[in-house]
Parts: C-alpha cells; sequence; structure tokens
C-alpha cells in the first residue's frame, strides 16, 4: 500500500489502536479481539517487548485486511526497522528532527508527535503527514481547534486522552483520525483475558466514531 492510499485509509476508519501489549502473545491476542470488534486500524508501540516481530506475525495474518503500523519510535533505525517488519505508517511521539527525517525517508505514512504551535509547525514543514497531537489529554479538544485556526492545512491526529465519551468532541475540532490506546483496549483486561470485553469495547468504539464522522 503507497502512502496516498495508507492516508486515505486512515481518514476512512478515523481510529487507530496504540496498543502496548505487556507480552508478543497477549498482544496477538489483543489484536484478534479488535479487530472482531470491527477496529482495522492497529498501531503496535514499540514499548511492546518484541514490537518488530509482533507486526512482521500480524501482518503475515493479516496483510490486507487491517492497516498496521509501529508507534514510539524514538531512535532513528527504528524507522526503516518498521518498514521492513512491514509496518504501513509510523508514529513518534516527539519532536526530534534526526529521527523525523529518517521517518519521513521511509516513504511510509509519517505522524511525528508535537504539541506546541512550533512543535506542530515544524513537524509539518519536516514532512509529517499527519501531525500527532501527544498527549491530547493535556489540551483536549479545544485546544486542538485552536490550533487548527491559525494552521487549517495542517493534519492533526490526537492520541492520549481519546475516549468515547469525547470521540465526538475531537471530530468536531476537526481530527484527521484519533488515536486510542487505554481507553480503546485496557492491558488490564488482556492481563485478565477479558478479550470478550475488549471486543464489545471495540464495536462500540467504532460505533461512536463513525456517529462523529458522519455528524462533524
Amino acid at each position: 500500500m503507497n502512502k496516498r492510499d495508507t492516508l486515505n485509509k486512515i481518514r476512512e476508519l478515523g481510529l487507530l489502536a496504540v496498543l502496548r501489549g505487556p507480552t508478543p502473545e497477549l498482544t496477538h491476542q489483543m489484536v484478534e479481539a479488535l479487530v472482531d470488534g470491527g477496529v482495522l486500524g492497529i498501531e503496535i508501540t514499540y514499548t511492546t517487548p518484541n514490537a518488530a516481530e509482533v507486526v512482521r506475525r500480524l501482518e503475515a495474518e493479516y496483510g490486507d485486511q487491517i492497516l498496521l503500523g509501529m508507534g514510539t519510535l524514538t531512535r532513528p533505525q527504528q524507522a526503516a526497522e518498521a518498514q521492513a517488519a512491514g509496518a504501513n505508517f509510523i508514529v513518534s511521539p516527539h519532536l526530534e528532527v534526526e529521527l523525523a527525517r529518517a521517518m519521513v525517508d521511509t516513504g511510509l505514512a509519517v505522524m511525528v508527535g508535537a504539541f506546541t504551535p512550533s512543535e506542530v509547525v515544524r513537524a509539518f514543514r519536516l514532512g509529517s503527514d499527519v501531525v500527532k497531537l501527544f498527549p491530547g489529554s493535556q489540551g483536549g479538544p479545544k485546544y486542538m481547534k485552536a490550533l487548527r485556526a491559525p494552521f487549517p492545512d495542517i493534519p492533526m491526529m490526537p492520541t492520549g486522552g481519546v475516549s468515547i465519551d469525547n470521540v465526538g468532541e475531537w471530530f468536531a475540532a476537526g481530527a484527521f483520525a484519533v488515536g486510542a490506546g487505554g481507553q480503546l483496549c485496557p492491558t488490564a483486561w488482556a492481563l485478565e483475558g477479558r478479550f470478550d470485553d475488549i471486543k464489545e469495547r471495540a464495536a462500540a468504539f467504532v460505533s461512536v466514531v463513525r456517529e462523529a464522522r458522519s455528524t462533524a
């Protein structure tokens, strides 16, 4: 899948599950439950044990059934590693020039993390296709709406602080898509084997996102 197709798919889905799995096997089970619930955008973070191998396994199993990416990139060499593992998109939690350039050089869809107005603009000028607004919980939808006023042409995706209760507010504020972690797929539930609950939460999230997108 080329970059344009990936970005179009992210916009179409509107939701990326950000997974910090406790073990490779539990991460795989988390993904199974999410996909069964209708969540098809999956971001495996580098804080997941053996993250690259987890992505390879998921790519081999699901192929084009899901949109698969890697997140929490903190070192430039991880960009090429994520690409080799089969990621369609890559995400960092922060703005670092060398890292951002390595991410852009892969030709994949790139989301660089930023928070302040200056960071948002710099991330975009460095080549970030969508700027990851992180942590979204610190400013909320009103903050992103204020940021988009002077920068309406910069796509933004909030991560951190996205919940079923405020998804509508994020899209009303102009979100390109949203990234949801613990509110969508709690690690504690995976550790407790509550995969049916994860599936149910996933279905509810997808429904709310769909409704929010239709009215935004």
